[in-house]
C-alpha cells in the first residue's frame, strides 16, 4: 500500500502491485511465527481500493505465501475502501486500523473472521515500510515515498484542525457555545433532568398518599 503515496497516475498499477507483493513477501517469509497466521487466511482475498484515485488490486494468501495482483476472477472475501490519508496513517504513521475505521478514513466489509486474522497478522508483523523500501528498492525510492506519505499526513492534521477551528468561530459568532461550553451545558442539561426526574418521583408519591387518605376519609363517612 506503500506506493500509493506517489503520482500514481504515472506509475502502473502492476509495478504498485509488484511493490507491494515484494515487501509483503519477504517480510513475511522472515519470521516464522507467521507461519500459522498466513495458514489460516489460505485461499483468502482482500479487495483494496484508493477512493482517491479509483486503483483497485487485490491481495491474497495461497500456501502460506502473499500475492498482490492488479486483478482477481476470485470474489473477494474482504473490501477494504479508504483514502490515500487513510492508507498513508495506517502504514507510516501507524495509527490502529479500528481508530481509522472510526473516523471513516477507512471502511471494511465482508467475512469478519478474515477481517480479524488480517488484523492479527500485521499485529504480529514487524512492518517498517520505510526500511523495507529502502532495503528493496533502494534509498531514493523508500525515502521518496515517506515523506510523500508523511506529507499527506501532515496535510490533513491540518485540514482538520483548520476545520475545528471554522467551526468553532462559526459557533461563537452564533452565540453559540464551543464544545468545552457545549459539554458543561449538557452536563447541567442532565443534571437538571435527573432533578426532574426524582421531583416528580417524589410528587407521585405524594399524590398516592393523598389519594389512599382521601378513600381512607371516604370510608370512615360511609361507616
Amino acid at each position: 500500500m506503500s506506493v500509493m503515496f506517489l503520482p500514481l497516475r504515472l506509475i502502473p498499477l502492476p509495478v504498485q502491485c509488484v511493490v507491494m507483493s515484494t515487501v509483503l513477501g519477504l517480510v513475511f517469509s522472515r519470521d516464522e511465527k507467521l507461519a500459522p497466521l498466513l495458514q489460516a487466511l489460505d485461499g483468502k482475498v482482500f479487495r483494496i481500493m484508493v477512493r482517491d484515485t479509483g486503483a483497485v488490486m487485490f491481495l491474497g494468501f495461497n500456501g502460506g505465501r502473499v500475492w498482490v495482483h492488479p486483478n482477481c476472477t476470485q470474489p473477494a472475501d474482504v473490501r477494504i475502501d479508504g483514502t490515500l490519508a487513510g492508507f498513508a496513517r495506517m502504514c507510516f504513521a501507524h495509527e490502529d486500523p479500528d481508530d481509522l475505521v472510526f473516523a471513516q478514513a477507512l471502511k471494511l466489509s465482508g467475512d469478519s473472521e478474515a477481517m480479524l486474522r488480517f488484523k492479527k497478522l500485521l499485529a504480529e508483523t514487524d512492518l517498517d515500510w520505510e526500511r523495507e523500501l529502502r532495503a528493496s528498492f533502494g534509498d531514493f525510492f523508500g525515502s521518496r515515498v515517506a515523506r510523500a506519505a508523511r506529507a499527506i499526513v501532515a496535510m490533513e492534521q491540518r485540514v482538520e484542525e483548520q476545520s475545528r477551528q471554522a467551526v468553532s468561530s462559526y459557533l461563537k459568532n452564533m452565540n453559540l457555545p464551543d464544545q468545552q461550553r457545549l459539554q458543561t451545558w449538557q452536563a447541567g442539561v442532565e443534571q437538571l433532568a435527573h432533578r426532574t426526574s426524582h421531583l416528580k418521583g417524589r410528587i407521585t408519591r405524594l399524590e398516592h398518599r393523598l389519594q389512599a387518605m382521601q378513600q381512607q376519609n371516604a370510608s370512615d363517612d360511609n361507616a
